[in-house]
């Protein structure tokens, strides 16, 4: 999303009125609302999110509380990329909490039985896509989370991998996602050593951002997570035996 302007929601509620107070920051969350200011919050400036600020609005109001939307071009203080940060920061750690729990649910799998698996596997697949509608800057945390949910689906998703011919991937771009962690850092030094004698690698947000890059760790990338493998692991499955770039 390129947002060129911003929603202000500022409200206030009779004091007194905890559970309606809940109730209308519990709903600013949903909506992936920052908030900038006490009881003053705020969503790029879309159709969708005017919607959803003017229908809050309203029900503040019959909380017998005050509310006013406001459409900024600009806030002081606070220019495009700090309010880009502040939205992926508040995603971020939306995706930490649903991270932790894949992560347990995918070490307890194999002791639970299918209906149970099932059911925790549909609830965060439905977390995962509220979080994901409400990240409107596309924050790279989100690409490693639904790398996860596809591991936490199982095998099912699986296939083959076919063996690499190094000769194919000599002196090419690499594209991965900024700020690499410990896969994308293995996965660099495994291509580097012994896929491609010359590489160049790139940082972009999402693989369409280079075009005639290869992208890496990312989603639905050819090299990435498969099944149960990581990046690095199914780079190493598919290299096989006498696969080695010398």
């Amino acid at each position: 999303m390129r947002a060129t302007s911003w929603l202000l929601l500022l409200y206030s509620l009779p004091t007194g009125q905890k559970t309606e107070r809940v109730a209308i920051w519990r709903r600013l969350k949903k909506m992936g609302a920052v908030q900038i200011k006490t009881s003053t919050y705020l969503l790029p400036d879309e159709t969708a999110q005017y919607e959803q600020f003017q229908w809050l609005a309203q029900q503040i109001r019959d909380y017998g509380g005050d509310s006013t939307l406001v459409r900024a071009q600009e806030i002081e203080g606070l220019t495009k990329e700090k309010v880009t940060a502040m939205f992926n920061d508040a995603r971020a750690k939306d995706y930490a909490e649903l991270r932790r729990s894949l992560q347990s649910f995918i070490g307890r799998r194999k002791r639970m039985d299918a209906e149970e698996t099932a059911a925790e596997l549909e609830r965060l697949t439905r977390q995962f896509r509220e979080i994901r509608a409400a990240d409107f800057f596309d924050s790279p945390r989100g690409h490693d989370v639904a790398m996860l949910l596809r591991r936490a689906e199982g095998p099912k998703r699986a296939r083959q991998l076919e063996k690499l011919e190094v000769k194919h991937y000599q002196g090419k771009t690499w594209l991965t996602r900024p700020r690499p962690e410990i896969d994308r850092v293995g996965s660099a030094w495994l291509i580097s050593k012994f896929i491609d004698r010359k590489p160049k690698f790139v940082f972009a947000p999402t693989a369409d951002a280079v075009p005639d890059a290869i992208p890496f760790d990312m989603l639905d990338a050819e090299f990435s997570h498969h099944g149960n493998y990581c990046t690095f692991e199914t780079g190493a499955q598919r290299l096989g035996e006498g696969g080695l770039a010398g």
